[in-house]
C-alpha cells in the first residue's frame, strides 16, 4: 500500500492508521484462508468414507461465515470492531485445533466441526473492508476499502508457501498446518490493539435506529449493491472451485492446474491497487458493471475451449470481474446507510453474500462430475450457469442507473 500523508484529506490520518493494520491484518491473518483452502478438499478426501463429500470441509467454512454474519455483526455494533475481530481470531484457532485433533483421530465429523468453527474467523475476515470505511471520508472510503482488500495478494502468497513448510512437518499429514493456524491466530489478533475505531454509541431512548431489515432490502441501492456483490463472489466460486478438476480431467497436470489458480489469486487482488481510485473517479456503478462484463468474459473464454491457454485467460478475467464487482458493491453499500444501521445492513449483506457461496460451493462439483460424461461437458455446465445470474446482476445494475438520483 502506497499512499503519501500529502494526499490523505486531515480527517483521514485515523483512517489512514486503521487501513495500514487491516491491510497487515489482511496479510498475515489472511494467509490461514488459502492455507485451509489448499488443503480442505485434499485432507476431507483422506478422511471420508465416500469421496463425493472431499470438499464437503470448504463448504462447511463458507456455511460456518453465513451463519455468523449476522451475530458477529451484531457483536461489533454493539461493542466495536476490535472486539468482534478477537471473537473471529478466537473462532480460526478454536477451528484450527479442532480440525488438528480431527486428523490426529481420523474422525471426519470432528474435522467438519473444525471446519465450521473456522468459518467464524472467515466471516470476521469478510468485515475488515467495511471497517477501513468507518473512519474514511466519502473521497477516501473507496481507496481505502480497495487497499485493504488488496493486503489479500500478500495472503495469496504467504499461505501457500507455509503449507509447504508445514504440511508434511509432522507424522500425520495436514496437521502441522493446523497448529500453524492456530499460531497466526494468537499472534495475529495482537495487530487489532492499534485499531482505533470507535464503537458506535448505543442508542438513547427514543432515538432513530434507522430502517428495518425489510426497509433496508427495499432500498434499491442497498439491494442492487448486495445482488451485484453475491453474484460477483458466487460465480467466483463455482467457477474457481471447478478449475482443478477440470484442468486435471482435460489431462493436464495438478502443477498445471496449481499455476492457473495462482494467476487467478493474483489477478484477483491486484487490481485492489487502483480499483478505489476508479471507483472514486468514475463511480461504483460503473466500475461494478465493467466487473459483471469481465466475468461473462471469463465464462466465454471457458466455453471456447479447453486448452490450456483457455483455463489461464478465463480464470484471469474471473479474478479481476471479481474484483472489480465485489469491492464495486461493498462500496456502493459503505455508502447507502447510516451509522445506526451499519451492523444491521453489514450482516444482512455478508449473511446473503456468503449463503450464495455456499450454494455455489456446493452446486460446482456437481455440475462438474454429474452433469455430463466428461470432465469437457462438466467444465462446460459450470460456465452456462454463470449466465442466467450474470443477467440478473445486470439487469438490476441498469434499472438502479436509470432510476432518479433522488429516489434510490
Amino acid at each position: 500500500m502506497t499512499h503519501s500523508a500529502e494526499s490523505v484529506l486531515p480527517d483521514d490520518r485515523r483512517a489512514l492508521r486503521n487501513v495500514t493494520v487491516l491491510v497487515l491484518a489482511q496479510a498475515v491473518l489472511g494467509a490461514q484462508m488459502p492455507m485451509i483452502f489448499v488443503l480442505g478438499g485434499l485432507a476431507g478426501q483422506s478422511l471420508a468414507s465416500n469421496v463425493c463429500f472431499a470438499t464437503l470441509p470448504i463448504s462447511l467454512i463458507v456455511l460456518g461465515s453465513m451463519m455468523s454474519a449476522t451475530p458477529m455483526s451484531a457483536i461489533m455494533q454493539r461493542f466495536g470492531r476490535r472486539a468482534g475481530f478477537f471473537v473471529g481470531t478466537t473462532g480460526g484457532a478454536v477451528g484450527g485445533a479442532i480440525g488438528a485433533i480431527g486428523l490426529m483421530q481420523q474422525s471426519f465429523a470432528l474435522f467438519l466441526v473444525g471446519s465450521l468453527f473456522t468459518g467464524i474467523y472467515m466471516s470476521a475476515h469478510g468485515f475488515y473492508r467495511f471497517a477501513a470505511a468507518d473512519t474514511a471520508s466519502d473521497t477516501f472510503r473507496p481507496k481505502a476499502i480497495s487497499y485493504v482488500m488488496a493486503g489479500g495478494l500478500a495472503s495469496a502468497i504467504i499461505g501457500p508457501q507455509l503449507v509447504k513448510l508445514t504440511s508434511d512437518s509432522l507424522v500425520v499429514p495436514f496437521v502441522g498446518t493446523y497448529l500453524a493456524v492456530i499460531c497466526i491466530n494468537l499472534f495475529g489478533s495482537l495487530l487489532f490493539l492499534f485499531l482505533d475505531i470507535p464503537t458506535p454509541p448505543a442508542p438513547k431512548a427514543g432515538a432513530e435506529k434507522g430502517r428495518t431489515r425489510l426497509q433496508l432490502l427495499a432500498t434499491p441501492r442497498i439491494a442492487v449493491a448486495i445482488i451485484c456483490a453475491m453474484v460477483s463472489y458466487a460465480l467466483m466460486n463455482l467457477m474457481m472451485t471447478s478449475t482443478p478438476l477440470a484442468v486435471v480431467g482435460c489431462g493436464f497436470s495438478q502443477n498445471n492446474a496449481a499455476d492457473i489458480v495462482s494467476g487467478h489469486v493474483f489477478a484477483m487482488f491486484i487490481p485492489s491497487f487502483f480499483t478505489g481510485h476508479l471507483i472514486a473517479r468514475f463511480g461504483a456503478e460503473k466500475i461494478v458493471a465493467i466487473g459483471l462484463t469481465i466475468l461473462a468474459a471469463a465464462g466465454a473464454v471457458g466455453l471456447a475451449g479447453v486448452e490450456l491457454e483457455n483455463f489461464f485467460l478465463a480464470l484471469i478475467l474471473l479474478g479481476i470481474g471479481w474484483n472489480f464487482g465485489f469491492i464495486g458493491g461493498t462500496a456502493m453499500l459503505a455508502a447507502a446507510h447510516t451509522p445506526e444501521e451499519r451492523g444491521r445492513v453489514q450482516g444482512l449483506n455478508d449473511m446473503i453474500v456468503f449463503g450464495c457461496v455456499t450454494i455455489a460451493s456446493l452446486a460446482s462439483g456437481g455440475l462438474m462430475n454429474c452433469s455430463g460424461g466428461s470432465a469437457q461437458q462438466g467444465w462446460t455446465a459450470v460456465n452456462l450457469a454463470m449466465a442466467p445470474f450474470l443477467a440478473l446482476a445486470g439487469a438490476a445494475l441498469i434499472w438502479l442507473m436509470l432510476r432518479p438520483r433522488s429516489t434510490v
